[in-house]
């Protein structure tokens, strides 16, 4: 600014001066002239730095940000990633086992008749005997050796079935035993049995053996 103010007050000083200087002296007008333009654009120059230095700046936008909080930055482009989609995986077909229709006919058995022990017998406690029925083989297949009798429910009493004395056939009779013990204890027992297959399964009529403890 003050040098500035030194150029216009030259500037001054140098058109006063050419006032009082007479107008009849060309080459002094020409070199007042020239003065005067080289001021002038000096004042120009200078006035458009002074302007370029003191225009301001507008200041940065500050983003507000809550006591205890970090400011995130924005992204610029944000890329989602692609998941692979999971190839199917071909299971195998477990392979089915169908058995074999059986005949609904082939075990079979019916009570024939009591050979031994009738019904209300009197035992002592703890007494051993033997329970032999008579029974028929009434279905299609023949009864081997696999072939047996098997507790079915009521009271056990220690019962033992004996093997069949031979192979059944297809409408025969057999006569099959279980041994037995008495229990202890006075009172009325019943025992139930009927046959049963080489595959466990038991078949026929029920058969049983009721005494009577002393």
């Amino acid at each position: 600014m003050k040098k500035t103010g030194v150029l216009i007050s030259l500037l001054i000083i140098l058109v006063i001066n050419a006032a009082c200087t007479p107008t009849n002296t060309e080459p002094a007008t020409a070199a007042v002239y020239a003065i005067y333009t080289m001021a002038a654009e000096t004042v120009i120059a200078e006035l458009t730095m002074t302007a370029a230095v003191n225009t301001p700046t507008k200041p940065a936008t500050a983003t507000y940000v809550p006591a205890g909080q970090t400011a995130t930055p924005v992204p610029t482009s944000t890329t989602m990633p692609i998941t692979p989609s999971p190839t199917p995986t071909k299971t195998a077909t477990p392979a089915v086992t169908i058995a074999a229709p059986t005949d609904e006919f082939c075990d079979n058995a019916a009570w024939v008749a009591d050979v031994s022990v009738q019904d209300g017998t009197e035992m002592s406690p703890g007494q051993a005997f033997e329970k032999t029925w008579r029974i028929q083989n009434t279905g299609t297949c023949t009864w081997t050796q696999g072939y047996k009798l098997a507790f079915g429910y009521g009271e056990t009493m220690n019962g033992q079935a004996r093997a069949l004395p031979w192979e059944v056939n297809p409408g025969e009779n057999v006569e099959v035993t279980v041994v037995f013990s008495a229990p202890i204890s006075a009172g009325s027992y019943q025992s139930y049995w009927r046959m049963s297959n080489t595959a466990g399964v038991n078949f026929g009529d029920f058969f049983y053996v009721d005494i009577v403890v002393r």
